[in-house]
């Protein structure tokens, strides 16, 4: 596996910088390196037309909202984004620049949750935070400007695998969803990440990483087997929304993604697959520093389009971008 050459740029700044891992820091340390090692990858703040916060009563507690919406009125259709960090850092503000992008590109409106976070909230908090804030922006869809018919959950990392949880709730007890939006996914907490154990890079998300993320999510080990934390292990894929998932060859989790790809296919479920070679896990959250990330969210806002019925944009068809391998299913 060749590393595309801004990672290999990215690794060797890290690398002079001395960056410690995130799983060598305190939480505290962890959660402010996380945030910041993001806005450093993005590249200049895309302004929306509007911004707002809102509150909104949770499982455990009010949670916050923040809502994306492009220039327009009337309903709109709507994507539920979840941010990522292993279920243990990242807030509202990590996904800032994803949303932003998302809600002009597509365009369309953005809502992002604050979730809680393990260690202080391990799994299933976070996946039922998520869930509750869907039904609640369903149930207020004439207040939020939103289409029902074109509601949209999506996400990066433990976002993806959220995402994906929260797909399976509401197939049993709604709301009906349009779509799924899964980036570098989480999908089996029981499963080895790919690579050898003894190949462990310091300076990019390795096996340690997930290992680590695993241990402050889920309290019990036998939690990995619930599909709500481990969504590869459900019996049962089938009626789930139509989905993209995208992978990044270095990333440990690869494997992980591609597999359920698979087993939505196998289920009956529209799916397709983006894969980029050289890329690396967290690419997707940093288009500054990665012209693939570019490339890899102009890819979602295309098949958001598509599923939400919008005309085509200027480099449709998509799931396109060159270093790009697409399956389509």
């Amino acid at each position: 596996m060749a590393l595309h050459p801004e990672v290999a740029a990215y690794r060797a700044a890290r690398a002079a910088a001395g960056t410690p891992p995130l799983y060598a820091q305190t939480l505290i340390e962890a959660r402010a390196a996380d945030l910041a090692a993001i806005r450093a990858g993005n590249g200049a703040v895309e302004p929306v037309a509007e911004v707002r916060e809102e509150t909104i009563p949770g499982p455990g507690g009010e949670l916050p909202l923040r809502v994306y919406r492009p220039a327009g009125s009337g309903r709109l259709p709507t994507l539920l984004y979840f941010f990522g960090g292993g279920w243990t850092l990242g807030s509202i503000d990590t996904a800032d620049d994803i949303c932003r992008r998302l809600a002009n590109a597509v365009p369309c409106q953005v809502i992002t949750v604050g979730y809680r976070l393990a260690p202080e909230h391990p799994f299933p908090a976070a996946v039922h935070d998520c869930h509750a804030a869907t039904r609640w922006v369903a149930g207020q869809a004439d207040r939020l400007g939103v289409d029902p018919d074109r509601l949209a959950v999506g996400g990066d990392s433990a976002g993806g695998n959220l995402a994906a949880a929260v797909t399976l709730l509401c197939r049993a007890g709604g709301p009906a969803l349009a779509a799924q939006l899964r980036v570098y996914p989480n999908t089996d907490q029981g499963g080895d990440p790919a690579g050898p154990a003894d190949d462990v890079d310091p300076t990019l998300f390795n096996r340690r990483s997930v290992a680590w993320y695993r241990t402050h999510y889920l309290s019990d080990p036998a939690h990995a087997r619930d599909p709500l934390a481990s969504p590869l292990r459900a019996d049962d894929l089938s009626g789930l929304p139509p989905a993209l998932v995208v992978t990044a060859e270095l990333d440990p989790l690869c494997a992980q993604g591609q597999r359920y790809a698979e087993r939505l296919r196998e289920a009956g479920v529209p799916t397709r697959l983006a894969h980029y070679p050289g890329m690396i896990h967290g690419f997707f959250a940093m288009p500054g520093a990665f012209t693939d990330g570019r490339r890899a969210q102009g890819s979602a806002a295309a098949f958001l389009r598509e599923r939400f019925g919008l005309p085509p944009g200027p480099d449709d068809p998509a799931v396109a971008g060159t270093g790009t391998a697409v399956r389509d299913g």
